[in-house]
């Protein structure tokens, strides 16, 4: 159902668990014949021989390997009986083209594939009397493999590398990945010393126990911050908060003071040159003194205004640390999504590769070479399912955010704990399969409506670097920018409204709205959480890494099998980053999901008979507080608490 279809009245209270209905149905059907059009692509390049192409392999006449061919008009060697031989032998496998991603080289079925060296034609011709293996072109007979006038094209490139088949695909490739030294150097531009980079790879084989030791630590660390944090969130926010102060102002006095000193030794006794450089200086740092001033007074001014909304978001993060150990389950939420993300993005790899093997046979002009190609509106069949890979991974990454969000509020408006389900996030996400999907299926496909632009113009951003003007480059990255920023705003957006789908069981667009209205109310408070609390976990992220390459530089300095560390301290670094994003991730959204089930709380209850919070202990302090703040001001100056009275009336 469309925004303007929405049928909820435009004033409604919120009523948190109390009714639950299914919504968006609309968009559950598209998104499920989406999903059906999905299924067809995948079904349609199976059908057409594809797969079997991709698994098999084919000639460069068209002949799929391991089973009998049908003709192709135009093609001489086409139509051929291949049941016997079911191996792809390249006469030269390491002619690659790096932009098109393939092997440009004739391509034949063979029976096996040489498992030895083969320096000569003769031992060529050799080799295909002993095992029945054709390695020259069909049309070429075995008796004239050393004096054929066309060898050199229709025989492989001397000498042949011994070769073994993959183990799923009927390739044969060289065992000695020597030959594919350009393929390698492209990859590894930046080493130029060959004997770096097999130290390096030394490093990380000799130390492979360790690196995977040390990302489980960095996984554990990760686990056990999102439950400490709520005892140690307070001295960070403070320490954040006096080190940003006086790191404010210290800059701010030593810029002053350079100005001062740059300004007494300025005199007309210095050459003009060096004068006017001089000038110029003491002007740059009087500018640099007045912008950091004024920054430090703005900073200063939203310090003091916004200190009760630091305390509300030590005051989340310590109710979100307290749903960790209430629903423990959360912590495995990025483990789940991540497999699932897996599974789909092979399963959609592997229609890919169909696709790139399906179609008409067509012969390259320029190689002689048979190629598969899709044309007519076959060939759209590729950017639908491109759209599919962003539509279906944001879908699963809201489903996440949904059933986060369903089980915090279930926890939270759950007034007694005791009573909570046994597992409130697989109730949330039975709740969720039952009831919103459609809800979610909507809210990712605006992510994908704002995101596949974004991506088409870094495209061509990258395909014309260096031959755009400037002004071209300049709008363009200025387009990327603003698609960027409305993304993120989105993504935020879609958050909440998913929380408020969770309270309410309301329509996207209803929930987005409802969302909305909550967040503006509560501008200020939102400002200090999205900036203090961020900087926290941030910093939570950089305490984990830091853990982690410590440990890891105490490990490898015992374990000295080699001695050079980059490679794998890099590695550990990396994962440990990737890890605590994820579960900090996690973090973030209960926090942000746990400040509007207070927002909404404290505008429709005030602590009275009837219209008791449900707030955790540690935000009824924070109100509690606020409240004494507010009963020792001047009416007039009661800002803190207006939600809180608007609720009370």
């Amino acid at each position: 159902m469309g925004c303007c279809g929405s049928t909820e009245k435009g004033t409604r209270e919120w009523k948190p668990l109390e009714d639950r209905c299914c919504t968006d149905i609309p968009w559950l059907i598209i998104f499920t014949a989406f999903c059906v059009g999905m299924t067809c692509i995948c079904g349609f390049a199976i059908a057409t021989g594809a797969a079997s192409r991709l698994i098999s392999g084919y000639d460069s006449y068209g002949n799929t390997c391991g089973q009998k061919n049908a003709p192709i008009e135009g093609i001489p060697l086409s139509g051929r009986d291949q049941s016997d031989k079911k191996f792809v032998f390249f006469l030269d496998p390491c002619n690659i083209d790096f932009l098109n991603r393939k092997i440009k080289s004739m391509a034949l079925c063979v029976d096996h594939c040489p498992s030895e060296e083969l320096k000569t034609y003769d031992d060529v011709r050799k080799f295909a009397t002993r095992n029945g293996s054709e390695l020259c072109s069909y049309d070429v007979p075995v008796n004239k493999y050393t004096s054929h006038p066309d060898r050199g094209t229709k025989c492989p490139m001397l000498p042949v590398p011994p070769s073994k088949s993959l183990p799923l695909f009927h390739r044969c490739v060289p065992v000695d990945v020597s030959c594919y030294a350009k393929f390698a150097e492209a990859l590894i531009t930046f080493v130029s010393d060959n004997s770096v980079l097999h130290r390096l790879i030394a490093g990380v084989m000799a130390s492979k126990e360790i690196i995977m030791g040390l990302c489980l630590l960095a996984l554990v660390l990760s686990m056990i911050l999102m439950i400490v944090i709520r005892y140690i969130s307070a001295v960070l926010v403070w320490i954040i908060t006096a080190l940003v102060v006086l790191g404010s102002l210290g800059g701010t006095g030593v810029l002053w003071w350079l100005y001062a000193d740059h300004r007494k030794n300025l005199n007309d006794t210095r050459p003009a040159d060096e004068l006017e450089v001089a000038k110029d200086n003491v002007q740059a740092l009087l500018v640099y003194a007045i912008a950091a001033t004024v920054f430090t007074v703005v900073l200063l001014l939203l310090m003091f205004f916004m200190r009760k909304r630091v305390a509300l978001t030590i005051a989340l993060f310590h109710v979100a640390g307290s749903v960790f150990t209430h629903l423990p389950l959360l912590v495995l939420q990025p483990v789940w999504t991540f497999l699932a993300l897996m599974l789909f993005w092979v399963y959609w790899i592997t229609v890919l590769m169909f696709l790139g093997t399906a179609g008409s046979p067509v012969q390259n002009a320029e190689t002689g070479l048979v190629e598969f190609r899709m044309s007519g509106p076959l060939q759209y069949m590729t950017w639908y399912h491109a759209v599919g890979l962003i539509w279906i991974s944001e879908f699963l990454l809201a489903c996440q955010q949904m059933t986060i969000a369903g089980a915090v509020v279930t926890y939270y408006f759950t007034r007694n704990k005791s009573q909570l389900p046994l597992t409130p996030i697989v109730t949330s996400g039975l709740r969720l399969m039952r009831y919103h999907l459609g809800t979610v299926a909507k809210g990712s496909f605006i992510i994908t409506l704002v995101e596949i632009p974004r991506l088409i113009l870094s495209y061509i951003h990258t395909q014309l670097k260096g031959r755009e003007n400037a002004c071209a480059r300049c709008m363009l990255k200025a387009c990327i920018c603003c698609l960027w920023c409305l993304e993120k705003c989105l993504r935020y957006l879609n958050q909440n409204a998913y929380a408020a789908t969770a309270i309410n069981s309301t329509s996207f667009c209803t929930s987005a709205r409802d969302a909305f209205i909550i967040l503006v109310e509560n501008a200020l408070r939102v400002a200090a959480i999205n900036t203090v609390g961020d900087f926290v976990l941030f910093l939570g992220k950089v305490l984990i890494v830091s853990c982690t390459a410590f440990a890891g530089v105490l490990a490898l300095n015992y374990q000295r099998d080699y001695t050079v560390w980059v490679l794998p301290l890099f590695i550990v670094c990396l994962f440990a980053f990737l890890v605590a994003h994820c579960f900090l991730s996690i973090f973030e959204i209960v926090v942000d999901v746990l400040f509007l089930c207070f927002a909404v709380d404290t505008k429709y209850n005030d602590g009275s008979r009837g219209h008791e919070y449900y707030m955790d202990k540690a935000l009824m302090e924070f109100v509690e507080n606020s409240k004494k703040a507010a009963r020792g001001r001047d009416a007039g100056d009661g800002t803190e608490m207006k939600p809180m009275a608007a609720g009370g009336r």
